[in-house]
């Protein structure tokens, strides 16, 4: 299981407080104040090269009602009632997920960055 991140420059309001970007490429994913906060937890494949194939348990996301909220992300790999997350302009994922049913997006804390 992941550790768990500080929010407190991160949350305000129960809402993301900065843009949310890509790790790898920068690209802007999602505005300030779309993401509800909420802790959950939920299996992702790795994104670490090192544990490429396994899985890793997230606890934190950033809940997104509308997939038209995104300002930049790629859905890929449908499973089941779930598409994974990706940055649309270099594919690195997964980000987080989407829930077929719900129509909810979830965007891990520890799978992004943040704007200063």
């Amino acid at each position: 299981m992941s550790d768990k991140i500080d929010t407190t420059d991160l949350v305000e309001n129960g809402k993301n407080s900065k843009q949310i970007l890509c790790i790898r490429c920068k690209s802007k994913i999602l505005p300030p104040q779309m993401g509800t906060y909420e802790e959950s937890q939920y299996e992702l494949e790795s994104m670490n090269k090192d544990t490429v194939g396994q899985k890793e348990v997230l606890n934190q996301f950033f809940k997104v009602e509308d997939m038209f909220d995104f300002d930049n992300i790629g859905f890929t790999n449908t499973v089941e009632t779930t598409k994974f997350l990706s940055c649309a302009d270099c594919d690195v994922g997964p980000l987080g997920y989407h829930d077929l049913i719900t129509k909810q997006s979830f965007v891990a804390l520890a799978r992004v960055a943040y704007a200063e």
